[in-house]
């Protein structure tokens, strides 16, 4: 059995579902910072308004920055040793051998946590819980395992949006904007190995995709370029988010279909596929909990650690995740036109284009590959006519753009 106390996992579960339904990437300037990075920049900048005018208190202040800015990257290599460390540590329940859980907490607690409650205070909950109900025997070392492993990747993936926003809010700053991209990047270095198995199982090129976007970020900055920064910010984020999603419900290699087809086989070793499926799940679900709630809820009924996993329907998962992501794309569309001669007319379009991307094998799949070829092409002509200001082509490409989307919604029903 791998759950000894079912209230465990329940509170865990409900848990999770909270955090994924409470917790807002939407920002005014770009539509994607959460509430806890918002609190914790306002925050912030409320400490940094109680600086004193004296020149010698301004001195001191300057030198205590410098500090907390090493400290800041030294606490970085900290969080990914620790979250490696663990991560090794809780595999040893794969082999059958013992894990020292107490190792694990303490890294955990003094290495991790401030990084984790500081993103999502729910995730420092779920992630305590799970190696508590790991050591009191209470729940299955493989599914801790998930939990810790995939809930940490959400924070680092979070983490790398906020030194994006960093860098929005202080733009000019360009060593601030140096200080951030590396980070990021330190950061994305723990992802990288989840993107680039996804690209080995599907023969996608997202690792080039991401190196492309950090190097238009890096170019923007010393550039001095806003939009470029924006733009490539999408890049890294978006495609970021569709390796979550294909490891999570993407046909055929995606956890709901590999937990489906291990179901009939090996139930126990399927709890824990479908464990994995549901915690990459958790990295996309803002966006289609908030556009798309039914399809969220399909999904999270079907990977909910409470359900029997020989009942869990993979397409019916995929299904939402196709409508799902449709809905959010054309979510961007709208507000790509709402804001027709700013900015993020052009930032939206782009991401109503990467969202598209992200179910791209799908579409090929639903209404076929010139279905999908005609889609990205239209998708890239509308982008080009809003950086252009070419209102009436743009539009005219756009309302053909909404309705094939509406096209795939219905047909993955």
């Amino acid at each position: 059995m791998f759950l000894k106390n079912k209230l465990v996992l329940l509170l865990i579960v409900m848990g999770l579902v909270l955090s994924a339904c409470g917790q807002e990437e939407q920002s005014s300037a770009n539509g994607e910072s959460s509430n806890e990075e918002n609190a914790s920049q306002e925050e912030e900048k409320a400490q940094d308004s109680e600086e004193s005018t004296e020149d010698e208190e301004e001195s001191k202040e300057e030198s205590k920055e410098e500090s907390e800015e090493a400290n800041d990257q030294e606490s970085d290599s900290e969080f990914v040793n620790a979250y490696r460390d663990g991560k090794n540590e809780l595999a040893k329940a794969a082999e059958g051998e013992e894990v020292d859980y107490e190792k694990v907490i303490d890294l955990y607690n003094n290495n991790l946590q401030s990084l984790v409650a500081n993103r999502d205070g729910k995730i420092d909950q779920q992630i305590s819980t799970a190696l508590e109900a790991g050591k009191n025997g209470e729940m299955d070392g493989q599914i801790v395992k998930q939990i810790f492993d995939k809930l940490t990747q959400k924070v680092f993936y979070l983490t790398i949006k906020h030194e994006f926003q960093e860098i929005s809010e202080g733009w000019g700053d360009k060593e601030l904007a140096e200080e951030e991209i590396a980070e990021a990047k330190e950061f994305y270095e723990v992802l990288k190995e989840t993107v680039q198995k996804r690209d080995a199982a599907y023969e996608t090129n997202m690792v080039d995709q991401i190196d492309a976007g950090f190097n238009e970020i890096e170019k923007a900055v010393a550039d001095d370029d806003k939009l470029a920064f924006e733009l490539g910010k999408q890049v890294v984020d978006k495609t970021m988010m569709k390796a979550f999603y294909l490891a999570s419900g993407a046909e055929p290699h995606g956890y709901a279909f590999k937990a489906a087809k291990e179901a009939k086989e090996d139930a126990e070793h399927a709890k824990v596929e479908q464990a994995e499926g549901w915690a990459f799940y958790q990295s996309v679900s803002n966006y289609v909990s908030e556009y798309a709630p039914e399809d969220a809820a399909i999904i999270e009924e079907n990977f909910n650690l409470e359900s029997d996993v020989k009942e869990l329907d993979a397409e019916a998962v995929n299904h939402a995740f196709v409508r799902g992501l449709s809905k959010v794309a054309l979510h961007e569309y709208e507000e790509s036109e709402e804001y027709w001669g700013e900015d993020k007319s052009a930032i939206t379009a782009l991401e109503g284009a990467l969202f598209i991307d992200m179910i791209a094998s799908d579409i090929e799949r639903i209404q076929g590959e010139e279905t999908y070829t005609t889609l990205n092409e239209q998708a890239q002509t509308y982008l080009d006519a809003v950086k252009a200001d070419e209102k009436d082509k743009a539009m005219e490409v756009l309302s053909e753009i909404e309705g094939t989307l509406q096209s795939i919604i219905e047909e993955a029903k």
